[in-house]
């Protein structure tokens, strides 16, 4: 379906993208499929980083599309880790181990933060812990179903807790949840009703997954440009 068509019918789209985790190659595959427009609003669900082997150029892809469309960015844990590995040389160390050797060697050092450019650190230190709109809401992981306001949510039950751990059930303000985080070993959605789930497991060999919230459609890209909705 082409642009005009799908633009006439939801002329104000609001796209949630699944865990990216580096993988440059699929997110600029599916950017170019969904030709964002300034009406568009895209949300990000975090964990751009580490997994795959081009941190940085996922980075500069979502600093660019800001200025293409209404960009909201979720904080994911791995984004939690990178901002803590300028704390201490202890969390430095964790987010080497858990994914960082591979994002710092996307900037051709695999030990200095100091070759991070200082626009990556503005765009991480920005993203938000959640988004709502009157009838979907946006987290990187999963959420506590008995509390209505999202601010009173645990923070680490938004970054860390998979759904394989604890499935929430329907949330009380009765909104969709669409969350990533937890990779769908048959790269496709989890689509439980009150609860979808994106991360469709790019870097590990699958595809990167963007939902258009409204209207239902799926776009997926693969690490090697391949397009399948």
């Amino acid at each position: 379906m082409r642009l005009e068509s799908i633009s006439r019918r939801f002329p104000k789209r609001k796209i949630a993208i699944g865990d990216i985790h580096g993988c440059s190659i699929a997110l600029s595959s599916l950017l170019r499929a969904i030709e964002p427009s300034p009406q568009d609003t895209i949300i990000t669900l975090g964990d751009y980083v580490d997994g795959g082997i081009d941190s940085r150029g996922v980075l500069d892809l979502l600093i660019d599309l800001q200025d293409r469309c209404r960009l909201v960015t979720l904080l994911g844990n791995h984004e939690e880790m990178m901002l803590a590995a300028r704390e201490s040389s202890s969390e430095l160390e964790r987010w080497l181990q858990f994914g960082g050797q591979a994002a710092l060697a996307s900037y051709d050092n695999r030990e200095r933060l100091s070759s991070v450019p200082k626009d990556h650190w503005q765009f991480l230190e920005r993203c938000k812990l959640f988004h709502e709109t009157k009838t979907h809401f946006f987290v990187h992981a999963n959420y506590e179903p008995n509390k209505i306001l999202l601010k009173d949510q645990d923070r680490h039950r938004l970054l860390w807790l998979s759904l394989r751990d604890f499935t929430p059930g329907p949330h009380l303000s009765g909104r969709t949840a669409v969350v990533g985080h937890t990779p769908q070993s048959d790269f496709m959605i989890l689509d439980l009703g009150h609860l979808i789930c994106i991360d469709t497991g790019c870097w590990t060999g699958g595809y990167l997954t963007a939902f258009d919230v409204e209207s239902g459609q799926l776009w997926q890209a693969n690490e090697r440009g391949e397009l399948r909705w």
